[in-house]
């Protein structure tokens, strides 16, 4: 074995291959043929979109672990530990089998310089098969056509939905975004779109190759009600007085019966009951997504990193009762739309604490200043060297009943978790 310990690991794999991202299957398709077997051994749910990923994959997982099944789960980033990417029954993967599983990795590449994630793909997928899962859900890291996930046929396809994001990657209008999340649909096969006003292009797509279309607000819906909610199928399939979802939000709603469609579609191999599906919805958990820690100071914690998921955040933040002021600790990476982020929260917030994330990647801090104060003309805003020192800036700036929301990178909010005590909690 190359590595004892993970972070080990984890450190090469960041120097082997010249790209931090190298879009292209073959070289990851042709590894994992001579890795696993032709054909996954249980039914797989592939979920791509640009927000909603993480929720739509928490909701399936826990929706099959409340019936007895094994599952297994593929998210990314991991926001504390590597290992959260890649979940078996619910547990993350400890660090002796997925140094194992790299070990294994690299004795069958050959000369091939893998990327980062191209690892981390391929040890899911090696570790998966390898607990004999009764379903496994494999989350896209970025786009779908050609992302690593996608050498995998998925059973059901699911794009919760578009927005604009890793414009250098994929494109910068929702119809270019919208061919590239497509990329996931397979022929023949259910295809999933969770958002009601998606790009055409996106159900054009999944019509192009035979594809089994349910949309939301065409083959599918929900209606809300006081305390609770109704989802609706075809053939007057439905699955009525749910619970509101634990994770926060009316955009919650959407991912949830996006998961409901796709569970509903796999039906005759994996059937649930209705208790299923309330225990799931209940149940599921997703650190930094509008995590709240209530006190003397109220800490809220997302990682909304582009406009429509700071939207999302801007709703839950203003309907969240704050007698106080709110501060905002905002850290980003230097592709993101620091102007649409900041614009979506500016009337929310009462003053601003910005620092760079760490790494080469990181938006600089003048960036972020100069952002908020165009958004935010007139609010208070300090710049810091690093996302702790701002987050103590947030800190002794807060009084009794004020909030502080930490948001922006994966980063921020692990950092700010850590900071504050509150990883643990």
């Amino acid at each position: 074995m190359r590595y004892q310990s993970l972070s080990d690991w984890l450190n090469w794999q960041q120097t082997l291959h010249p790209k931090r991202i190298d879009l292209q299957l073959e070289r990851v398709a042709s590894l994992w043929s001579r890795l696993g077997p032709a054909q996954f051994p249980c039914p797989v749910i592939t979920v791509g979109g640009t927000n909603g990923k993480g929720s739509c994959v928490a909701y399936l997982d826990n929706f099959y672990r409340a019936a007895g099944y094994r599952t297994c789960a593929f998210t990314s980033p991991h926001l504390l530990r590597y290992n959260e990417r890649i979940c078996i029954d619910g547990n993350a993967a400890v660090d002796a089998d997925i140094c194992k599983s790299f070990a294994r990795i690299d004795a069958a590449r050959g000369t091939n310089r893998l990327t980062y994630f191209e690892f981390n793909t391929l040890a899911a997928l090696d570790l998966f098969v390898r607990a004999e899962p009764d379903v496994a859900m494999l989350e896209v890291g970025m786009g779908g056509r050609l992302d690593a996930v996608n050498i995998i046929d998925p059973d059901v396809a699911v794009v919760t939905n578009i927005g604009i994001d890793h414009v250098a990657w994929l494109g910068d209008n929702p119809d270019q975004i919208a061919v590239e999340k497509a990329g996931i649909f397979r022929q023949n096969r259910p295809a999933v779109i969770g958002q009601r006003q998606s790009p055409p292009r996106l159900r054009e797509r999944a019509m192009e190759l035979d594809a089994d279309v349910f949309q939301l607000g065409c083959e599918f819906d929900h209606r809300i009600e006081a305390g609770q909610w109704h989802w609706q199928g075809l053939d007057d399939i439905r699955r009525g007085a749910l619970p509101v979802p634990a994770l926060r939000g009316r955009f919650q709603y959407d991912n949830a019966s996006a998961a409901i469609c796709a569970a509903v579609l796999l039906e005759a191999r994996l059937p649930l009951a209705i208790d299923n599906l309330r225990q799931g919805l209940l149940r599921a958990r997703l650190p930094g997504r509008f995590s709240v820690f209530p006190g003397e100071i109220t800490w809220i914690f997302d990682v909304a990193h582009n406009a429509d998921a700071a939207q999302a955040l801007a709703a839950n933040l203003g309907a969240y009762p704050c007698s106080g002021k709110r501060h905002a600790v905002l850290s980003l990476l230097a592709d993101k739309d620091a102007l649409a982020v900041t614009a979506a929260l500016s009337h929310l917030i009462d003053d601003w604490h910005v620092a760079p994330a760490p790494g080469v990647r990181a938006m600089p801090v003048d960036q972020l200043h100069a952002a908020v104060n165009r958004s935010a003309p007139g609010r208070p805003i300090a710049g810091y060297a690093d996302i702790e020192q701002a987050v103590a800036g947030a800190t002794a700036s807060a009084t009794g009943d004020d909030c502080i929301l930490v948001f922006g990178s994966f980063m921020a909010v692990k950092v700010g978790l850590r900071k504050t005590g509150l990883a643990s909690v």
